[in-house]
Formats: C-alpha cells, structure tokens, sequence
C-alpha cells in the first residue's frame, strides 16, 4: 500500500508538504524525507506523535529509545513500519521538529492506494519552512519588548550573593549514593 500524508506548519503561510510512502517504509524513512524538503539538520531529537481528532498526542514514536512509557509500547523510528501505526485514512500525527520549543509540523494521512514505493517521495512542496530552531531573539521576545531584561527583579531566583562557608555541612553527611539507598 502507499501512504500520502500531508504537512502544514500553523507558523508559516501557504506552507504544505505531500510524501508518498510504501507501508512498510519506516518513520526514519519519513523522518530524513521532512528533514530534506525542509533542508533542516539531522541533530535534533525529534519525535512522531500519532493524535486523536483533537490533535491530542498519543502514541510517540521517537529517534532513539528515550526510556519506558507505561502508557505506550516505546517505539523508535528505526524499528517502525509506517504500517503498523496508520491505518486509515484521516488519521493525525505530529513531527516535533523542534523539541525544545515543541515546534510541530500537522500531518495527516490523506490518501491509501494500492501499490509499491522503494524510498519516501516529496510529491508536493510548497510554501517555506519555519527555521529549525528558534533563534536567541526570538526567544528575548517572549519575555519582553525586544528581550529587555533590565527590568527584571534581580532576586528573581533567590539570592545570588552567598558565601559558601555558610552553608551548613553536617546536614549533608548522612547523604550516601554509595549504598543506592536514595533511589
């Protein structure tokens, strides 16, 4: 069978990606096709995630295995056939393409016919992707006017003016990592 699924961004204007898959492509196999038609950088720990009609995030299908999720089978793109998640047409899923801001492409399974596909084909591309990354001003300007801290309570994370000798040792000495009795 071959998979379209479709891209847009909410950050960008006129900004669609169409790929054709085999179902038995993998999620790395999509994964490095975004990554070319956006020409991003492979060096970030971007993630699949599959969602109900409400874009909620269910199932995630990550880069490399990032620990147990007793809610969902733990799945690495690699290991994971296209198949074996979409099954119908319509269904939803994200690319986080940027984790430390939980910056996403929508996608959704719009078409399934029959047929044979070797690699993962943009078909469609239109419109420009948003940058990668969120750069430092972008950042600044979610704090403020043109990412002015000056008016910032200096204490705002406590007191950064202390001296190391007052801090009282013997309260720490019962502390052991040796014996795994923290954990």
């Amino acid at each position: 069978m071959i998979f379209r699924i479709t891209f847009s961004c909410e950050e960008t204007d006129g900004f669609r990606r169409d790929f054709e898959a085999d179902s038995e492509a993998t999620f790395l196999d999509l994964h490095n096709a975004i990554l070319q038609s956006v020409k991003y950088s492979d060096d970030q720990m971007t993630s699949f995630f599959l969602c109900n009609d409400h874009w909620e995030k269910e199932q995630e299908v990550t880069l490399m295995e990032m620990g147990k999720n007793f809610e969902y089978d733990n799945m690495i793109m690699s290991e994971t056939q296209l198949g074996q998640l979409l099954e119908e047409q319509g269904q939803r899923l994200i690319y986080i393409f940027d984790p430390m801001f939980e910056r996403n492409f929508f996608g959704r399974l719009t078409e399934i016919k029959p047929g044979h596909l070797d690699q993962v084909v943009c078909v469609n591309s239109k419109g420009i992707a948003p940058k990668q990354l969120q750069d430092v001003d972008s950042i600044q300007n979610l704090f403020g006017a043109g990412g002015d801290f000056s008016d910032m309570d200096e204490d705002f994370y406590g007191d950064n003016q202390y001296d190391t000798d007052d801090l009282d040792e013997s309260g720490y000495e019962s502390l052991s990592f040796e014996d795994g009795s923290m954990f």
